[in-house]
């Protein structure tokens, strides 16, 4: 009798946190779906981009699935655990069955793929330090957008400050981005080819 106590309550707090992973997940979802503009802001400024990677802004309608689905699941396990209710307790095992099932097939075809999508992903890199290079310090809409994705993701450039090396930002001011170089860190300067702090 303890036992089943026991995991009646473990039970209802893991699918109590799957549901709130759920309900997050859910929120960025729509968040994501609501202000979709900047990240179309900078792929615009991809040249040669393909016009399938304008497909990132449907990320959003993904992630409000993938929200709803798990926050449905989180409120079966629980409701079904509390209540020991067989018809939510079977609903919840035909989900994580199927979930169990399509993580099964999606590793199948990353193994399979992976080269194609190394390709993909070092094209796409290459094409995004081309934009940097051209446009970065040209187009204040880019530049603008660069610097606070930036900021939110606290790093530099697609792969790192050199990226920035040969864009009008850095051939007018012969400094890097700010973004790249915060307060109280050191700066390189191209002019005397020395580091500030």
């Amino acid at each position: 009798m303890c036992c089943s106590g026991f995991l009646k309550i473990m039970m209802f707090v893991f699918n109590g946190v799957i549901f709130l992973a759920g309900a997050a997940i859910l929120g960025v979802g729509i968040w994501v779906t609501v202000d979709s503009s900047s990240m179309l802001g900078v792929l615009d400024h991809i040249k040669d981009a393909p016009p399938q990677l304008a497909q990132l802004a449907n990320v959003g309608y993904l992630l409000i699935a993938v929200g709803s689905i798990l926050a449905l699941m989180g409120f079966l396990g629980c409701c079904g655990a509390i209540t020991e209710n067989k018809c939510m307790l079977l609903t919840f095992f035909i989900i994580v069955l199927l979930i169990f099932i399509a993580e099964v097939a999606g590793a199948i075809v990353v193994l399979v793929f992976k080269p194609l999508a190394k390709d993909i992903l070092d094209n796409l890199n290459q094409q995004f330090v081309e934009a940097i290079k051209k446009d970065y310090g040209n187009n204040e809409d880019f530049t603008s957008v660069l610097n606070s994705t930036m900021t939110q993701l606290k790093c530099c450039g697609y792969n790192n400050y050199t990226d920035f090396t040969g864009s009008p930002f850095v051939s007018n001011t012969k400094l890097y981005p700010e973004v790249c170089c915060p307060e109280g860190t050191l700066k390189y300067d191209l002019n005397t080819a020395e580091t500030k702090v």
